[in-house]
């Protein structure tokens, strides 16, 4: 089960919120995307400079599903980590 990291802040040009999590000692980079988040409130669209508050907002719920998607072995990109998007919150 991965840890709480840290928030490195929301990427405009990926539109996604950019976070760690813990793996012991070795730090996991993750990102959610705006959408994912804006569903996960029901709301539009929310702006960017709103978007931290909003993470925090959904802070549990993200970290529990990026700790999940880990424990798959779903990671993605370079370097290797964990994207969250819309369909990873469906149940």
């Amino acid at each position: 089960m991965l840890e709480r990291g840290s928030i490195k802040g929301f990427e405009h040009r990926r539109m996604v919120m950019l976070f760690s999590m813990m793996d012991g000692d070795n730090e996991v980079s993750c990102a959610v995307s705006n959408r994912a988040m804006d569903e996960l409130e029901h709301v539009p669209w929310t702006k960017d400079d709103e978007r931290e508050e909003q993470f925090l907002r959904l802070r549990d719920r993200i970290e529990r599903t990026a700790s999940r998607k880990f424990q798959a072995g779903a990671l993605e990109g370079q370097p290797r980590g964990v994207i969250l998007r819309s369909i990873d919150f469906r149940d």
